[in-house]
């Protein structure tokens, strides 16, 4: 397995990461240990959590489950050091954290032991701000992006305060690195400027959706990426498993996503059948397994540090981990060219 820096941390992470979110809702904690053993054996060491999981769907009774369900694994292992833990803190929204209130220094410092405490651990390697106070295009959300109604006197989030806090998590041991998620160029680089200005913890990742269906972060995104090292971690590559083929012909899998979120969190639209499956068409012209084809072609992109993936069972996990071998002719890169330009932005 292939490793990529992160950031400017010095650290590197293998270009798959383990995502979580269905542990405690679509998997059991026994089924979230065996992933977990088995991206191991493939030589990813990296999952990605948050105390906002499980998800599908999301719900009180089962926030923070999912990282109970790695806290039990990492004391039943005992070497924390061999894999690197990602986690983040949810911003404003959800009544059952925090009383939905907005990121601040306070709810920092609280949430990380929250988090400790469901993980067993003494230390999260990569700390991320799940989406900015202010908004986010990201959830389907850029229909109605309305940045013009931000509020310019509220310091955009407090961005001084909120990394002032990850700064006093860091020396104290708690957390090693930061990141952000669903953010904007505009917001990581107040981010960024903000940290050298004043001597504080440097972004060294960005969280956002990206597959060959949703493809936002080519970009503003990626010019910042490339000059100020900031890799994307890439969450839904498949498209909450659309990308996989296994809901083609209206097929619609027992305790399956589709089944559960009948739209698939608003993925499913009017404009999505035909470029959807001309991707499906693509990879079986080729000979390729569609899930590893749009994975594979995710980290073709310079921008990436990770793929994040999901199973909800092993033989999904060894497929999706196994696309990190799959490389892509340039007959193939040609054609999902064309179809992106043809159909730029289907969900």
């Amino acid at each position: 397995m292939k490793h990529r820096p992160l950031g400017r941390t010095g650290l590197t992470v293998p270009e798959i990461c383990l995502g979580t979110m269905t542990w405690g809702e679509q998997n059991t904690e026994a089924e979230g240990h065996a992933q977990m053993d088995r991206a191991l054996e493939k030589g990813v060491n990296f999952f990605d959590t948050a105390e906002l999981y499980s998800t599908m769907p999301i719900r009180a009774e089962t926030q923070g489950s999912t990282e109970k369900i790695i806290g039990t694994w990492l004391k039943r292992r005992g070497k924390r050091d061999d894999v690197i833990i990602a986690s983040k803190i949810a911003g404003p929204g959800p009544k059952w954290i925090d009383d939905g209130a907005p990121i601040t220094p306070a709810k920092i410092e609280i949430a990380i032991d929250r988090s400790l405490k469901r993980m067993q651990t003494d230390y999260i390697d990569l700390y991320q701000l799940h989406w900015p106070n202010r908004g986010s295009y990201a959830f389907r959300q850029i229909w109605n992006y309305e940045p013009w109604k931000q509020n310019k006197e509220t310091k955009a989030d407090d961005v001084h305060a909120i990394l002032e806090a990850l700064n006093r998590a860091v020396k104290a041991g708690k957390i090693r690195h930061i990141g952000l998620s669903n953010d904007s160029a505009w917001g990581t680089m107040r981010y960024l400027n903000t940290a050298e200005k004043f001597g504080l913890p440097r972004v060294a990742s960005i969280q956002n959706e990206y597959s060959l269906l949703n493809r936002l972060f080519d970009a503003d995104m990626a010019e910042l990426s490339h000059h100020e090292d900031v890799g994307l971690l890439a969450y839904t590559p498949l498209a909450m498993g659309m990308l996989s083929g296994k809901y083609r012909n209206g097929a619609k899998p027992d305790g399956s996503r589709l089944v559960i979120s009948p739209d698939l969190g608003g993925r499913v639209t009017e404009q999505l059948a035909t470029p959807l499956e001309a991707y499906l068409d693509l990879a079986e012209r080729h000979g390729l397994n569609p899930s590893q084809m749009a994975i594979a072609f995710c980290l073709t992109r310079p921008f990436i540090t990770s793929v994040i993936i999901g199973a909800t069972n092993l033989e999904q996990l060894d497929v999706n981990i196994d696309a990190a071998n799959v490389k892509l002719s340039d007959d193939v890169m040609a054609e999902i060219a064309a179809i992106r330009r043809k159909y730029p932005m289907p969900i």
